[in-house]
């Protein structure tokens, strides 16, 4: 087990390395970057549970490999080495050697051995981590070292995506600093925040209000361009706004409508559309919260289901919150989604409809024209993030249509992190959920599929539908990427007519930029993946920008 000493050993040789850079940059190299936004709950990369947990683990850990703008999936032509340096396959395709790059080194000067790229994928295969890509990782047999800087990843079965599975759903993690702590303790560790990586920046501190990366200067990739990246936790959106308007804030990633005519005018600040793949909807638990194996009173009969979508009018809720910048939702994926179909047969808005297969049901209007059936009310609870000023819209907009057609939805309104402990935990009646999907269809195992139900996986409404699995199976074995699509398209249409969700909107994927910062390389998988290639150029620096590596900025 690793040791709070060993911690404070860990934070003294980041602190060590940080002496000898508090010199001003200069050049094309300098500046600082504050991004204001939903604070991370972690920094390890097992424990993903939200955006910003996401780009916390991009920005200081590395991949094995990454992928290039086309975000192909298959096979490895659109795959580019980060740790690893070269690879081969064996001639069975059963097997790939991922020779590590000789000059990459931990945050803390260490050299990265093949025993980090075994230790990181037995963290996250284990049972115990309970990580939520675990289902993706269901191929890999195993990991073996030949000699130290050479890994093996052994597989199952040959598959279209087995590359990517391999490097893209796998960060890699120091086994000096986390290796002696026991699996179980790890999501509770100190190592949570005080994250070793081998990325362009890395964690000088993480205090309340303020976690502070900067560049990694001696880094084998090359040093970043950006001196240093400040996230300034926010809990709600107007807060943000406020922190991005005022100067404070030099990025913020969720411009709404009614915020981007004013940015549009400045003379500092300026819009950023950028492509992503996040999706929205309103989740219904399948099973009871207070017990798990029991169906939910209400969402466990799917024509109840069926009968609340029906009283929604997607396409108003729609113009209401976000005007001409709306972008309807298809089904459950993304547009931009390569095996996406907008041609799939939704549900209708037809609140008559709806009430009448409601009395069908039993559930007749009470007193209060809050329906009954059997002496209890058709009316359960909705968890909404704070931080989401779109997502409180619609649940204001979805308990007027509920309550219409007699059901009553009572609005709970929590904090970011204790939104996701609440949907990791499936402690909810509904939530109005947003998922950011993989390039890859893949996803779906993890986000939809029985084998993302329990601990180990994302699919917090408790959906299953072994016909779904079944497709969703066969569009990952394709090889054919026409057959894929087909594939995937019965699997979408099996699940909107489960309706396991309502299907609300595609995420608007506009943020706001300081005038001042450069930007390059926006990828619909996280915006933020090639921060460290942004640059501000000397002459339009800010004071902050001029705060010398080693000295705090703010």
């Amino acid at each position: 087990m690793r040791t709070f000493r060993a911690s404070l050993l860990s934070i003294a040789l980041v602190a060590a390395c940080t002496t000898t850079e508090k010199t001003a940059s200069s050049g094309e190299t300098g500046g600082t970057i504050v991004v204001a936004m939903p604070e991370p709950s972690n920094g390890l990369p097992p424990f993903i549970r939200q955006g910003a947990d996401r780009m916390l683990v991009d920005l200081i850990y590395d991949r094995l490999a990454d992928m290039d703008t086309t975000l192909q999936t298959i096979g490895d032509k659109g795959f580019h080495g980060e740790l690893a340096r070269s690879w081969d396959w064996g001639r069975d395709s059963l097997s790939i050697a991922f020779h590590i790059d000789p000059r990459a080194r931990w945050h803390d000067g260490q050299p990265v051995t093949a025993r980090d790229v075994k230790f990181s994928f037995d963290v996250f295969k284990d049972t115990v981590i309970a990580a939520n890509v675990a289902p993706l990782l269901a191929n890999i047999d195993s990991v073996t070292v030949r000699d130290s800087m050479t890994a093996v990843t052994w597989f199952h079965h040959r598959a279209p995506e087995q590359f990517y599975d391999a490097v893209y759903q796998v960060w890699i993690m120091p086994e000096h600093q986390l290796g002696s702590i026991p699996h179980a303790q790890l999501r509770t560790s100190e190592a949570l925040k005080h994250p070793i990586g081998t990325d362009r920046f890395r964690m000088v501190r993480w205090d309340p209000g303020r976690i502070e990366l900067v560049a990694d200067t001696a880094n084998y990739r090359g040093r970043a361009k950006i001196d240093r990246i400040i996230i300034s936790p926010i809990t709600d959106y107007d807060a943000g706004v406020t922190q991005f308007l005022t100067g404070q804030a030099d990025f913020f990633e969720a411009l709404l409508p009614q915020t981007i005519a004013r940015v549009d005018s400045s003379k500092t600040v300026r819009v950023v559309p950028y492509p992503g793949f996040p999706y929205s909807f309103m989740g219904m638990n399948m099973n009871d919260p207070k017990a798990p194996k029991q169906p939910h009173r209400i969402f466990g009969d799917r024509s109840v289901r069926l009968a609340l979508s029906m009283a929604v009018d997607r396409q108003a809720m729609l113009q209401n919150v976000f005007g001409r910048y709306g972008r309807p939702s298809y089904g459950p994926f993304p547009k931009s989604l390569g095996v996406a179909d907008t041609t799939l047969r939704l549900l209708p808005f037809d609140p008559a409809r709806a009430k009448a297969l409601l009395d069908s049901l039993g559930w007749k209007p009470g007193p209060d024209s809050i329906r009954v059936k059997g002496g209890r009310k058709l009316e359960f609870g909705v968890i909404v993030p704070t931080s989401s000023r779109v997502r409180m819209s619609y649940a204001v907009l979805l308990q007027e249509a509920f309550r219409n057609v007699g059901a009553k939805m009572n609005i709970e309104q929590i904090d970011l992190n204790t939104f996701g402990q609440r949907q990791e935990t499936r402690q909810f009646d509904a939530a109005l959920q947003s998922f950011n999907t993989d390039p890859s269809p893949s996803g779906y195992k993890q986000t939809w599929s029985s084998s993302g139900i329990g601990a180990t996986g994302g699919n917090y409404v408790g959906y299953r539908n072994p016909r779904f699995d079944a497709l969703i199976d066969s569009t990952l074995g394709s090889f054919d990427q026409s057959k894929a699509k087909r594939f995937a398209s019965q699997a979408f249409q099996q699940m909107i007519d489960d309706a396991p969700a309502i299907w609300l909107y595609d995420v608007l994927t506009v943020g706001g930029a300081h005038r001042r910062i450069h930007i390059t390389g926006l990828r619909a998988d996280g915006w933020w993946n090639n921060l460290a290639d942004w640059t501000i150029p000397p002459s339009e620096r800010i004071d902050r920008d001029r705060v010398p590596l080693g000295a705090s900025a703010r």
